[in-house]
């Protein structure tokens, strides 16, 4: 058993012009910069941009991208995606990241922070759980959620109103804790390969 910090990458997958994301992941990622045992590693899309074709053949830079991207990922003990709902459903950029990789994600766990109108994200949420699920990682129950996100947040990128949220912040990064020690320690003992 390691006492090393948890490492937790958050992930910012919105790519749009005049993009909400970054709000709500620097929200999140005070959140859990206030949190013990954690060390964050934020990854923008914007940042990180990868080839939309899925092939072997990539240029030097955009293979330097890909294997800097994915070093990152897998150092992540934890995984918490900051998604926007796009017509019901998450970000093309965010699927593109997630195609591109398989092993990094693998008996790790994933939680989410998703934004958006009434639904607040959730409905990109459950289509990613989906996804996840495939990668043999594992989705925590617990998420946050803002709806009509511009709405809850002020000018300087302070929530209006933080008790929920901050409530619920909290208890998505004990169970990533949790579970990011429980399947870190696994993985030590035996290595996943399924």
């Amino acid at each position: 058993m390691t006492d090393e910090a948890m490492r937790l990458a958050v992930i910012n997958s919105s790519v749009r012009d005049g993009r909400f994301g970054p709000t709500v992941a620097a929200w999140f990622v005070k959140q859990v910069e206030s949190h013990t045992g954690v060390v964050v590693d934020y990854l923008d899309l914007t940042d990180n941009v990868l080839p939309l074709t899925l092939s072997g053949q990539l240029s030097k830079e955009e293979d330097a991208k890909l294997l800097d991207t994915s070093s990152r990922l897998a150092r992540a003990d934890a995984f918490a995606v900051v998604t926007p709902e796009y017509n019901h459903s998450f970000p093309a950029s965010l699927k593109n990241l997630v195609d591109w990789h398989r092993t990094e994600w693998q008996a790790k766990p994933v939680g989410f922070v998703s934004y958006g109108g009434l639904a607040g994200g959730l409905r990109a949420v459950e289509q990613l759980r989906q996804v996840f699920a495939e990668l043999h990682a594992v989705t925590v129950r617990d998420t946050v959620s803002f709806h009509m996100a511009w709405e809850q947040f002020d000018g300087q990128g302070e929530l209006r109103n933080p008790g929920e949220p901050v409530t619920a912040a909290k208890t998505m990064l004990d169970e990533l804790l949790w579970w990011g020690t429980a399947l870190r320690e696994a993985r030590e003992k035996s290595p996943y390969g399924f």
